[in-house]
């Protein structure tokens, strides 16, 4: 068997793996492409466990380039991930982000809008008197300024999305297989490893052309098979579920200067935040942080959203973001030490909004040995080794 006849392996289904698998087999018909998820009820996926939104909202160039085709595909899932006559429907939802500043942040949040207009983002940004115009519901005493979406930023189904996505990957060709990746048969000579093959728990490798490290929050585990050092954690977050009385008009998804976050879910809503430091395991047990709704979310909410002080807790989840320790940034595209391993890791929390970008260049870059349409180079793995984070100002 040459290289070239053996297959893809992607080691992940998840929506970054599946979203890889789409592209691959979408672009090159007859692609050879098997996909090795080890839980195919995606019990704890990130993908699954995800609040499922998009935003345009970032701070760095390619983040935000990466959100406009983001945005394009999910409009168009119904008809790009068609199959037959099944015809997904993700649930979009456009109703903004809108993120509030303090005098503190409110230079920061011009800069980053200054970028996202200057890329095509349909940002505004508004003084607390614009804001209450158009959000009675919201107390704004120590609010300077604020950064709404206006369009291409909302909120989904994830899980249909993934599911979308393995569907049509799978009408397309792409072999799922019900296992779990344990290791690597490597090769190489002059300091570069070669993948020849992926090893299988219940026994066996798959020879390969290319191995992908789609493993979300376990992707450091892969990386080590190669003796590659990744920076890529699995940090819990909860989100819970509320109920109130409370009617909020055209209520976007807002980021409160506390890092608080709710957005409308069905006749309620949901919210969640970001723990501090100290108190951020890694892989901490996935149970839901009930403790921290009492003690911190509810005082500041009921403070930001007086009408919510009649709110319910319904229920709550919690998942992991696949945290990138080093800068809260992707990491994508092939390392120096091995040539044929391909990362797709590290999205810290915005996975599913950038798998279709992700998707679509790792794809030109294993087809044709270069991206082509988005160049994702300012994602590479190697700016570990140079230490030159690419820092995102719009951490959620």
């Amino acid at each position: 068997m040459t290289a070239m006849s053996e297959p893809i392996v992607i080691i992940g289904g998840g929506a970054i793996g599946s979203a890889i698998a789409y592209f691959l087999t979408r672009q090159q018909p007859g692609c050879d492409v098997v996909v090795v998820e080890r839980d195919p009820t995606y019990a704890r996926a990130s993908s699954a466990l995800s609040a499922s939104s998009i935003r345009q909202q970032f701070s760095t160039e390619i983040n935000i380039q990466i959100s406009a085709y983001g945005i394009g595909f999910l409009r168009s899932v119904g008809t790009l991930l068609a199959c037959g006559g099944d015809v997904p429907d993700i649930g979009l939802h456009e109703g903004g982000y809108l993120y509030l500043a303090t005098q503190a942040g409110a230079a920061t949040l011009r800069e980053n809008h200054a970028l996202q207009r200057q890329h095509g983002a349909d940002v505004a940004l508004l003084s607390p008197d614009q804001l209450a115009e158009r959000f009675a519901w919201l107390a704004l005493r120590d609010v300077a300024l604020g950064s709404l979406g206006l369009s291409g930023e909302g909120w989904f189904d994830g899980y249909l999305l993934l599911t979308a996505l393995r569907k049509k990957a799978q009408s397309q060709g792409t072999r799922y297989l019900a296992d779990e990746a344990v290791g690597l048969a490597l090769a190489g000579s002059d300091g570069v490893r070669h993948v020849s093959a992926v090893r299988l728990n219940r026994g066996g490798a798959l020879p390969c052309r290319y191995a992908v490290n789609a493993g979300g929050p376990w992707a450091a585990a892969i990386a080590g098979w190669a003796g590659i050092e990744l920076p890529v954690v699995g940090k819990r977050r909860t989100v819970f579920n509320l109920t109130s009385p409370a009617k909020l008009p055209g209520c976007p998804l807002l980021i409160d200067t506390s890092g608080i976050w709710l957005r409308p879910e069905g006749q309620g809503f949901i919210c969640g935040f970001a723990p501090s430091p100290e108190s951020d395991a890694d892989f901490a047990p996935l149970e839901p942080e009930y403790t921290a709704f009492e003690e911190h979310l509810w005082p500041v909410l009921a403070e930001r959203i007086p009408a919510l002080e009649a709110l319910r807790v319904q229920g709550a989840w919690a998942g992991y973001y696949e945290m990138n320790t080093f800068d809260h940034n992707a990491l994508v595209g092939l390392h120096a030490g091995c040539d044929n391993l391909v990362f797709a890791n590290g999205f810290s929390g915005h996975g599913l909004q950038q798998c279709p970008a992700i998707g679509r260049g790792l794809t030109e870059l294993m087809l044709s040995g270069r991206y082509q349409t988005l160049d994702l180079s300012p994602l590479s793995i190697q700016r570990i080794e140079r230490n030159a984070p690419l820092l995102e100002k719009n951490v959620i």
